[in-house]
């Protein structure tokens, strides 16, 4: 917990401190951004997953599951929020702030894929996970809360919506624009100085000045959610890592933007995140990730590593250098 705590201080310290140091280790004679893991707007956009038309869900008891779990993806706070009607078991943030349009926007991490992918290995679980396991994760890191009992109707209702929403994905292919983009990787570290100045010219209108949301008129919902503070997601969440915030970000935000339409550059995608994830919010533990450290991602920021790269590195980049360091470890290991 030390260690995690002395994490957050210090990057709640970085800003320009942080680019100036690590950007000793940039790659100074490349552009600032370097193609890996993916390539923004590289999709066809026509070509992108849209879900199924509400109008086809089943009659009976089958849909009425599937739009009781659309309703508690949409308004999850009303059910187990702070003043839930089922229980108080998390931060109040709802399942869809984070998983936009009740997980069917493409590139707005939505669930076009988990009918086809689950049940399936999960890195940092080390093992085979299931879809009830993904929920639980969920309101443990993004929620920061309790999960609900896995075979409670609440999550059977969920699964069913999720499902749903699969529906016609062939099993074991993810289609294109499912999940959150993986954008290019910064030659240099992300940024929490510049960060913070586009917050406050493009998001703080929203989401506040101190980050905090936005509530609706009964103080129950969030309209825009919070991005730190007490409830926001912990330090567990993938959201934490910034490739994942800035991939959904830059295809989502601000208010307007979508994949067709965005209205920021990946570099400034990677420098909000940066700024968003270098704010104080709750801090958990989970020592029973990344069983295989060889499989961490480059930019999860906690160790420990494969690598000889410092924890700050692994927090703001340059990523590049470590994806490398990573992969010759891997193959001296399998030429041993």
């Amino acid at each position: 917990m030390l260690v995690v705590a002395l994490l957050v201080a210090l990057a709640l310290a970085a800003g320009e401190l942080v680019f100036r140091q690590l950007g000793k280790r940039s790659l100074k004679a490349q552009p600032p951004v370097a193609v890996g893991p993916g390539a923004a707007g590289s999709a066809n956009v026509d070509s992108l997953w849209e879900g199924p038309d509400s109008a086809s869900m089943p009659e009976g008891s089958s849909g009425d599951l599937i739009r009781y779990g659309r309703d508690l993806i949409a308004r999850t706070a009303f059910y187990f929020g702070p003043g839930g009607s089922i229980g108080r078991q998390q931060n109040g943030m709802n399942c869809q702030n984070c998983h936009l349009d009740a997980g069917r926007r493409p590139w707005g991490n939505n669930f076009g894929g988990v009918r086809s992918s689950y049940p399936k290995f999960k890195e940092r679980r080390g093992a085979v996970e299931n879809i009830a396991q993904r929920v639980s994760d969920c309101f443990e890191r993004s929620m920061n809360g309790v999960p609900p009992d896995t075979g409670s109707r609440e999550v059977r209702a969920m699964i069913a919506y999720m499902e749903w929403l699969g529906t016609g994905v062939p099993k074991g292919k993810k289609p294109a624009g499912s999940g959150i983009e993986a954008i290019p990787y910064l030659q240099r570290p992300a940024d929490p100085a510049k960060g913070r100045e586009l917050y406050i010219l493009k998001c703080q209108v929203c989401h506040g000045p101190q980050g905090q949301g936005l509530l609706d008129k009964d103080g129950r919902l969030y309209v825009y959610p919070p991005l730190w503070g007490d409830h926001s997601y912990n330090t567990g969440a993938s959201l934490y890592r910034l490739s994942r915030l800035a991939g959904f970000i830059f295809n989502n935000m601000p208010w307007g933007a979508d994949y067709r339409k965005t209205q920021l550059t990946a570099e400034e995608a990677w420098d909000l995140s940066a700024f968003i994830d270098s704010q104080p919010r709750p801090v958990k533990q989970f020592r029973q990730d990344w069983p295989d450290i060889s499989l961490k991602p480059a930019d999860h920021p906690f160790g420990p590593f494969v690598d000889s790269y410092p924890a700050l590195q692994h927090k703001f980049g340059p990523f590049p250098p470590i994806v490398e360091a990573v992969r010759e470890a891997k193959q001296k290991k399998s030429t041993k």
